[in-house]
């Protein structure tokens, strides 16, 4: 049960309100983290703003949805590793052997996934300060100064949300319960 008021399109604050709809109409229905974001408008709109400058960003959708899955099961936020799931497995088409070891904090089985995922996991460790070696290898692996600039962007996004989500104790949505993650550190 969430700690946080689930707001709908009827009792949300009038700012929040122009975004629910939009989820709703995009998505078929709103999601949770949507919900209790809506209490503060401020937080919904940077929620959205920045989850549309990310989808800007060079890093493809798949890269983008290894980092959103690395930084959510690092924070252990089951809704958002849930939602990550969905999204990277019918929206990116990550290979399922691929999403299946984001899920289970495992190496990935793509060289190129694994350096991303690790460039990943040093952002947070580091709070940003990665070490020389851990930069060259991600840059060994393809990716370049901007997409390591793109990987702190996600984690800013994921950042929000996970902590949004974990404060709230947000429940899982209907819809991504064939998703669903529980933390294995809880």
């Amino acid at each position: 049960m969430s700690r946080v008021t689930l707001q709908t399109l009827e009792s949300a604050p009038q700012e929040a309100r122009p975004f629910l709809e939009n989820a709703q109409k995009n998505s078929g229905f709103i999601p949770n983290l949507l919900a209790v974001l809506a209490n503060a408008p401020a937080a919904l709109e940077t929620y959205v703003t920045v989850s549309a400058l990310n989808g800007k960003a060079s890093l493809g959708l798949p890269e983008r949805e290894v980092v959103q899955l690395i930084a959510a099961t690092t924070h252990g936020c089951n809704f958002c590793v849930a939602g990550h799931t969905a999204v990277a497995t019918n929206k990116a088409k990550l290979p399922a052997e691929v999403v299946e070891a984001l899920r289970a904090r495992g190496e990935l089985p793509d060289a190129r996934y694994e350096a991303l995922a690790e460039f990943t996991r040093q952002v947070i460790a580091t709070r940003g300060n990665v070490g020389d070696a851990d930069y060259q290898a991600f840059l060994t692996a393809g990716f370049n100064e901007a997409q390591a600039l793109e990987v702190i962007l996600g984690v800013s996004l994921a950042t929000l949300c996970n902590f949004a989500n974990s404060f709230a104790h947000t429940p899982l949505n209907p819809e991504l319960s064939r998703y669903q993650w529980e933390n294995p550190s809880a």
